[in-house]
């Protein structure tokens, strides 16, 4: 079985996809992974309106960022939190060319990030998975939400009931972006559960993917 990566060989790992990460993730779109689509579900579900403060976990090159804006408009504040220095660069660059004044970008480990209180939405999108500290970015999280804010993850999962030879090659389709078989023990769901009310898990491409919302 082949392991999940450490924390460094991530952040190494995404340095040297940096440069060509949104032409890859578009890739998927020729095995029917709509993931802009999938993206666009996941900020939907955290029902933020102008003004909020919305923060990502793992913004990467800040795929998400159009979408969360079209919502906070630019009396909100959105802060994305990512490892790697050379992701965050790409994620600078989309900021500046799009003038983005209410975007600010922190390099850090998510493990380690202080969230402040008061936030009124927090999400990942195919990142969290790769956390070995999920749970405890999850329970952190859901101390800095205020009342009726959302959490939301957008992630990949082990389907039931599948054949193993379709996970395999799930695996190494999606090994390019650190995917390991030994992630699908990790399931954030389930320590959503612990932390959040009304908890709700969809299934999507097959059961390939789900997005998880929690309220606060």
């Amino acid at each position: 079985m082949v392991m999940a990566l450490r924390k460094d060989a991530v952040r190494d790992l995404y340095r040297e996809r940096a440069g060509s990460y949104d032409i890859a993730a578009n890739l998927y779109y020729l095995i029917g992974f709509r993931e802009a689509k999938y993206r666009k579900m996941a900020i939907s579900a955290l029902r933020l309106k102008p003004g909020d403060t919305v923060v990502e976990i793992g913004c990467g090159t800040g795929l998400n960022f159009q979408y969360v804006l079209q919502s906070i408009g630019r009396t909100g504040r959105l802060i994305g939190v990512d490892l790697t220095d050379a992701m965050l660069e790409k994620a600078k660059f989309r900021v500046e060319k799009n003038g983005w004044g209410n975007v600010q970008l922190v390099q850090s480990d998510a493990a380690k990030y202080a969230f402040s209180s008061g936030i009124n939405g927090i999400y990942s999108t195919f990142a969290l998975t790769l956390i070995p500290e999920y749970e405890a970015i999850i329970e952190r999280a859901s101390h800095a939400l205020s009342d009726g804010g959302r959490f939301v993850v957008l992630d990949l999962r082990k389907p039931d009931r599948c054949p193993t030879w379709i996970i395999e090659l799930g695996v190494a389709i999606t090994k390019p972006f650190g995917v390991s078989l030994d992630l699908a023990e990790r399931k954030p769901w389930e320590i959503m559960k612990k932390y959040f009310s009304n908890v709700t898990v969809t299934g999507i491409f097959g059961g390939f993917a789900y997005i998880a919302v929690g309220e606060k």
